[in-house]
This record gives C-alpha cells, structure tokens and sequence, in this order.
C-alpha cells in the first residue's frame, strides 16, 4: 500500500521518463539597476512606517534641518563619512566604547539600500555609514535614505549588494514579542528608527 506522495511523484517519474523536453533554468536576477519609480518609492515609506518608525519625506536642500528637528535632546554621534552635517556631532573615530556609546541619544547615517517590499534599511558599513555598534547602540537611529537607492524587492536588493560587505538589514525599531507575544521595542537596538526619504533628480 502506497501514501498519496509517492504514488504522485511516480506517475510524475513515469511521465517524465519519455520526456525529451530539458526543463528551461531560471536565472538569478543579478545586475539589476536600482529602480525608484514613484510607487516603489511610496510602498518603501508605507512599508517602512508599518513597522512604527517615523518616516519623512523630503528634499535635498531640507536634509539638514529635518534632521536637527527629528533629533532628541542629547548627544549626537554621526560616521566619519556621513555627508551631511550635524552641528555638535561627535565624529565616530572608532575608538568609543560600548558604554560610551550607550550615553549617546542618537546617531544619524546614511544607507546603502532600501527594499520597498519589505520596508527594510541595508546598511554594508561604508564611511557614511559607520561601524555596526553606532547604529545599534544609540537609543534613536536616524537613517537618510535617497530615493535612488530605494529598490523594488529583495532579489534586486541582493544584485545591488556587495556580499564581501558586513551588512546589517534593519526593519523598524529593534522590537520581540518573545514573552508571551507583548512586544518590547529597545531589546537589541535603537527604540526609534527615524528614516529620512530625499528626493533625488530624475
């Protein structure tokens, strides 16, 4: 006596036993160019602010103040590559330690991706972006993300990406709801993820 399973997968062996007909492989999309038509634009934000971070959209000239107006009293540290200027703002040189890094209120840093299906920030580490522990440790995290480096799903996030890179995927504040299903934001990163969206020429 045979289980539904193996007498499909048999008559499936035995039609395919005649069969000259090579199944077609599906190549891996690689290479794919960015793509930040308006609608993925906006289901990035949408998707984004699903997950409770404050999302803001904005031009380039009104990058600097939107983000010394979403910044929290208290100390600010920024990558030493960030290319926005943040008045006041402590330089990351590598040196702060954890702790040190635990009294500052926020940090600002650019992306390198952002994936509008999943509403997710990818963060490879560059200068403007900094080490991992300054976008983990600060109580808030605000992340600029130009609209040319939004992309539809995570297949086109992949061909953009370096794999060689150290990559942190961040999607909202860090949050769990291991006990008992009640959500606790602040367990292994920043409460509050602020994401700046620039408008960028097309």
């Amino acid at each position: 006596m045979t289980d539904a399973r193996t007498e499909i997968l048999a008559r499936v062996r035995e039609a395919l036993a005649g069969s000259a007909v090579e199944p077609a492989e599906t190549p891996a999309p690689r290479d794919l160019a960015p793509v930040a038509a308006p609608e993925v634009i906006d289901l990035f934000a949408e998707r984004v602010a699903d997950y409770r971070a404050v999302v803001e959209r904005c031009r380039a000239d009104e990058i600097q103040d939107r983000i010394a107006a979403a910044l929290p009293a208290g100390q600010v540290v920024v990558p030493p590559g960030l290319s926005v200027h943040v008045p006041g703002a402590v330089v990351d040189d590598g040196t702060l330690t954890a702790a040190e890094l635990d009294r500052i209120a926020a940090v600002v840093t650019e992306a390198r991706i952002g994936i509008a299906e999943t509403g997710t920030i990818v963060l490879d580490h560059a200068p403007d972006q900094g080490r991992r522990a300054i976008s983990l440790v600060p109580d808030t995290h605000l992340c600029v993300v130009r609209e040319d480096q939004v992309v539809a799903d995570v297949p086109d996030a992949i061909a953009v990406l370096d794999p060689a890179r150290p990559q942190t995927w961040i999607s909202g504040p860090s949050a769990t709801s291991d006990i008992e299903l009640d959500r606790v934001e602040g367990v292994h990163g920043p409460r509050t993820l602020h994401v700046l969206v620039v408008a960028t020429d097309r």
